[in-house]
């Protein structure tokens, strides 16, 4: 009588892999394989837009300004400045009645090059960097990085870059101090080991063969790159030039059961709603995917969430949907219904005096769902209430997706913030919906392959509410 008891008012403890049967399992590895696929391929947000907008192409999808008009039914897109997007399918019911949106972001933490990036030092050529994001220094030295973005001339011609990835591609890399002679080194606060001003490039040590000139190192890397990309070391002025991780994603461990790559947070969350969005048909409440920038940053600029870019995209809705009227958009967003897709720190026993147990996101066990980011009391924080995390809770729960309801970390140890302050600041109910990741911001970090696969269930039912 007490185990029935205790069956039926504890939460299920049964979870993740012990669950999923064999056909489950081979959905779940045949997804996974598909999304290591995409990182391969869109580890920047300028290639990751490109990838979602191929996607959307292939799949019906047309950009919102080839229609005159609007119905339901209707699937569209807008691609803002190349590194944001937003997607849409047309509900059957009146707009007004709110949107159902999903929105994650396509940026990571990275080195960009500075503006005056190129210079020689003793025989060696160097890229000064500018780290982006949230890092740990100390992880991006030694490492093989990769170079991708774009240089503008100005005459408007568009040159990209992307060195490193292909196997016949020289590769790059920031150099570190030898244990030998590291003795001060080491005794320096971890944050300070390696200063922001030392993650230099190491880029090229052969001179060019011309006697009268100086810096024949630098002068020999520019002649390279004029001869391949027609440029001179005043465009780089002009450039966005990214350094990323040359590491390929990969199944982790004997099992293969979890993904390593960089850029999971928040590439994973983003793919996964993309590829639901991508099998969605017909939806009652229209449906909305934001693929957004410079999260990693604070959304700041005119690719990230603090722009009135989205909400110039669903007033275009509006207008196309001929049903546009004074404060129609504010009302529009006050009936909406969010899942800010953004990642969770996943619990690692590793460093367990971080997390509280009883609230901490576990991978493997299913998507997490974050009430409330912010830090220490709470600050910054967009709390979701009661009642529509008991709606998403239902939707999870009929559809039989694992879940969990977490916290970042203790409450005075440190916090963060996803995107979901700002649309709930348009009135729209919104509670962070992602994946639990190990090593987050790191060059490689680690998500489970059933996480994965139930974010990507978690989207897709949220939409067809």
């Amino acid at each position: 009588m007490e185990e029935n008891l205790k069956e039926r008012l504890f939460k299920p403890t049964k979870a993740g892999w012990e669950k999923a049967n064999e056909r489950e399992r081979e959905a779940i590895f045949n997804l996974s394989k598909k999304y290591m696929n995409f990182l391969n391929v869109a580890k920047t947000e300028r290639e990751f837009i490109k990838q979602a907008r191929k996607m959307a192409d292939e799949n019906g999808y047309r950009d919102i300004i080839e229609f005159e008009n609007l119905k339901p039914g209707d699937k569209v897109y807008f691609v803002n400045r190349e590194k944001s997007m937003y997607l849409a399918i047309i509900g059957e019911k009146p707009i007004e009645d709110g949107l159902h949106i999903i929105g994650s972001h396509v940026d990571s933490p990275r080195l960009d090059l500075k503006p005056n990036p190129l210079y020689e030092d003793t025989g060696l050529a160097y890229f000064k960097t500018h780290y982006y994001g949230g890092i740990k220094k100390y992880q991006w030295t030694t490492i093989p990085l990769s170079m991708h973005g774009v240089i503008v001339k100005t005459n408007g011609e568009k040159v990209e870059i992307n060195i490193g990835e292909d196997e016949n591609d020289p590769i790059f890399t920031i150099t570190d101090l030898l244990p030998h002679l590291a003795q001060e080194q080491m005794e320096k606060k971890l944050k300070n080991g390696v200063e922001g001003e030392n993650l230099n490039l190491l880029i090229g040590s052969i001179p060019y063969e011309d006697e009268r000139v100086s810096e024949k190192v630098k002068l020999n890397i520019l002649n390279i790159l004029n001869q391949k990309y027609g440029i001179t070391e005043v465009d780089f002025t002009s450039s966005e030039i990214e350094l990323v991780p040359e590491f390929k994603a990969r199944s982790l461990g004997f099992d293969g059961s979890m993904v390593a790559a960089y850029g999971q947070d928040d590439k994973v969350c983003a793919y996964t709603s993309l590829h639901a969005m991508m099998e969605l048909e017909n939806v009652k409440n229209t449906a909305v995917c934001i693929l957004s920038d410079k999260e990693e940053i604070g959304s700041m600029g005119n690719t990230g969430m603090e722009s009135h870019m989205f909400d110039f995209f669903i007033s275009e809705i509006l207008n196309k949907l001929g049903v546009n009227r004074p404060n129609l958009l504010d009302r529009v967003f006050c009936f909406s219904k969010m899942l800010s897709s953004d990642v969770d720190a996943g619990f690692d026993p590793l460093y367990a005096s971080v997390s509280d147990k009883y609230n901490a996101g576990f991978i493997g066990k299913g998507i997490s769902l974050n009430k409330y980011t912010g830090s220490r009391g709470k600050s910054e924080a967009s709390d979701a209430n009661a009642e529509y995390v008991a709606w998403v809770r239902n939707v999870l729960e009929k559809n039989g997706i694992d879940y969990q309801v977490v916290e970042l970390g203790k409450v005075d140890v440190g916090g963060g913030g996803t995107i979901a302050y700002i649309i709930a600041n348009k009135g729209a109910d919104v509670i962070d919906c992602g994946v639990p990741v190990l090593s987050m911001h790191a060059p490689y970090e680690v998500t489970s392959k059933y996480d994965v696969y139930s974010a990507y269930k978690a989207y897709k039912a949220f939409w067809q509410e």
